[in-house]
């Protein structure tokens, strides 16, 4: 009888390292996802120079006469009421479920400050006080809950403004910040631990990373973009399932459309390149949704002006899934240190009975 343990649990034991070889193409394939990008449902139609969003897990791509919203789990788009002031060009952030969309340009070069806030839970619009300064090629950024929109410009390269303007939603008031050290617009932006990044941006300020402390109201520099660019677009992946960085995507060298992703850990001030995007895009949208980065929209090119629909996930290579890569190995090792328990148990009941006969 002690033999017929023995037996069983080395059979144990040999089933649990087949498992594992088994296993080991489909764990390499789940670690390949990740760092990697995947190809989704594009938009109805191409657009550019669009602005996007996320509110309860959904993206809403918003331009001109068009407010689509995305549903990730579904890959499916559903068109929603366009904004009443149609523009591009225009800052973006949500603040309590609502989206707000300031300034922009309405066609013809013609400038807004127009400040309108959208509640997805009602599919409805409302007009909000009008930020001080016009202009457009701007973004919005979010910090306890006030607005900061930064630089931005008019027509020509020479009119990049160092304005630093802040909207609080509540007393739906504007004031005014210290202003940041270079003026810049086309530029991309994000924000990390209650501080705003403003990076690139057109003709000499390509590379700049320019960081500004709402809590001091103060500038600082960070190190440089390694490639500069304009008209990229930008996403923090936010420290929940991969860690938090700044993920520069796209945008524009001279009048060549790029493909890179560019990474900023504001920890380390430090910049690494991550796989390139599979379509070269500028005046893109960058949503993030439980850190997976989702590039919708822009321009592939100068000549002609082809635009794009496409919507493209990236997932970051530190990305942890619900059931993470390493998960069949971990189950395994304690499979295999349980079989190696019973074996031992066996061994010693079989040592056991051998002093007792």
């Amino acid at each position: 009888m002690p033999i017929v343990g023995d037996r069983r649990a080395t059979l144990i034991v040999f089933l649990v390292l087949c498992s594992i070889l088994v296993s080991l193409p489909n764990i390499a394939a789940v670690r390949a996802a990740e760092d990697s990008w995947t190809s989704m449902e594009p938009m109805p139609t191409v657009r550019a120079w669009l602005g996007v969003a996320v509110v309860d897990g959904k993206i809403y791509a918003i331009v001109d006469t068009i407010n689509y919203e995305y549903d990730p789990p579904t890959n499916s788009w559903t068109t929603k009421t366009p904004m009443p002031t149609p523009r591009n060009t225009f800052g973006i952030a949500v603040v309590e479920n609502k989206i707000y969309v300031i300034g922009g340009s309405t066609g013809d070069y013609t400038y807004t400050n127009v400040n309108e806030v959208y509640d997805p839970s009602t599919d409805t619009w409302q007009t909000k006080t009008s930020m001080p300064t016009r202009r457009s090629k701007l973004c919005a950024n979010v910090v306890d809950g006030k607005i900061y929109v930064v630089g931005g410009g008019q027509r020509t390269p020479n009119d990049d403004f160092d304005v630093n303007e802040v909207y609080d939603p509540v007393t739906d008031t504007w004031s005014t910040k210290t202003p940041m050290p270079t003026g810049v617009d086309y530029y991309s932006s994000a924000v990390v631990n209650n501080k705003i990044y403003i990076m690139g941006g057109a003709v000499s300020s390509t590379n700049l990373n320019q960081i500004y402390d709402p809590s001091a109201d103060t500038w600082s520099f960070g190190a440089s973009l390694p490639t500069g660019v304009d008209s990229a677009a930008a996403g923090v992946s936010a420290g929940d399932t991969a860690k938090e960085r700044i993920f520069v995507l796209g945008g524009k060298q001279g009048l060549d459309a790029v493909k890179l992703n560019q990474v900023y850990d504001p920890e380390t001030d430090t910049w690494v390149a991550g796989p390139s995007m599979p379509t070269a895009r500028y005046g893109l949208g960058v949503a993030v949704v439980n850190d997976s980065l989702y590039a919708i929209g822009g321009r592939e090119g100068w000549v002609g002006f082809p635009i794009s629909a496409a919507n493209e996930r990236y997932t970051p290579a530190d990305f942890i899934p619900e059931f993470p890569s390493w998960t069949p190995l971990l189950i395994m090792l304690f499979a295999v240190l349980a079989v190696a328990v019973i074996y031992k148990r066996n061994i010693h009941k079989r040592n056991q009975r051998r002093r007792n006969q």
